[in-house]
């Protein structure tokens, strides 16, 4: 009971420490994304340096973007390129917890760049591969809209502005009262800095209690002995379309639990509810399990090759 309690006070004192910070960041997201144009990048995405726009856009601490660019894609507005470069670089909340954890930010730069590489490699290598398929079919299959005659082109601009238009309603996933800055700016932050403080909190605590009755040593030589598989689990987890998957992979690297390659296996492998946008199109389900798959597949890699070289280093006596 001891042990409980301890860990139970432990995780509230560690998670009201974030809090503030969280608070701060949550409120100059709604700023950058209500007073500037980074919400409005949708219309350039379709263009050649989709890929690129849409790996930085991703960057950004909430869903809203995945959740953007697969509306476009399933609609063939975006490439599939672009699709898997906004997906990677997608992290949810991870970016604002590692800001907010004091040292964990010094992992942040190499993460972002890791990810931008990856998504945008990938990005434009799965554009190129689509390419040659193209070729090899009618566009209009391809593309899933005929420009063909006046009709066609009349039809390819009425979607494109019915995407537009509910993508400028719901750009970031949640909704808000403009009318009301005090709620915009203020209070959304806070209920969702709220919300994010418990994901922490019941993370912090359930890997508290583990340590506290196995034992930290026991707990440590466990998931160092099993850093190859860590990759796989994590993403698994990063795959769950919820920001709690995020808090959970964060978290757990934070506390130790976890490498830094299997944080960005994780991460990589972390949509947001881009997916849960593509699934509910059951009738294209071969598509959707592909990227899906291929998604898991390519974060488990990375994950893996970032455990291979952390390991090479720490064999060479180059780190602790």
């Amino acid at each position: 009971m001891e042990i409980f309690l301890d860990t139970a006070l432990d995780a509230l004192l560690d998670t009201l420490k974030l809090l503030p910070f969280l608070i701060i960041i949550y409120i100059l997201i709604e700023l950058l994304e209500h007073k500037t144009t980074l919400a409005k990048e949708n219309s350039r995405l379709s263009g050649r340096l989709g890929v690129l726009i849409g790996a930085a856009t991703g960057l950004v601490p909430q869903c809203g973007f995945s959740v953007m660019a697969a509306k476009l894609y399933d609609r063939g507005f975006i490439a599939v390129g672009t699709l898997i470069a906004v997906f990677i670089s997608t992290s949810d909340e991870a970016f604002v917890i590692l800001l907010s954890s004091g040292e964990g930010a010094l992992f942040l730069l190499p993460l972002i760049i890791i990810k931008i590489l990856v998504g945008v490699i990938v990005g434009y290598a799965v554009n190129a591969a689509a390419e040659l398929w193209r070729k090899r079919r009618p566009a209009e299959v391809f593309a899933g809209v005929s420009l063909d005659g006046e009709e066609g082109k009349a039809d390819y601009h009425a979607r494109i502005f019915a995407v537009k238009t509910e993508e400028e309603c719901t750009s970031c996933g949640r909704s808000h009262d403009e009318k009301h800055p005090a709620i915009t700016y203020f209070v959304n932050p806070l209920l969702h800095s709220l919300k994010i403080a418990l994901y922490v909190y019941i993370v912090t605590f359930a890997f508290g209690l583990l340590i506290g009755y196995v034992g930290e040593d026991a707990v440590m030589d466990f998931l160092n002995q099993n850093v190859y598989l860590q990759p796989l689990i994590t993403a698994l987890i990063g795959l769950i379309p919820n920001c709690a998957s995020s808090v959970v992979i964060t978290q757990s690297f934070l506390v130790g639990g976890i490498s830094f390659g299997s944080l960005t296996a994780g991460l990589c492998a972390n949509a947001g509810l881009g997916f849960v946008v593509l699934l509910k199109d059951t009738k294209k389900w071969k598509r959707n399990l592909v990227l899906l798959v291929g998604l898991y597949v390519l974060s488990v890699l990375v994950g893996l090759g970032l455990n291979g070289i952390e390991a090479a280093v720490r064999a060479a006596g180059l780190i602790a």
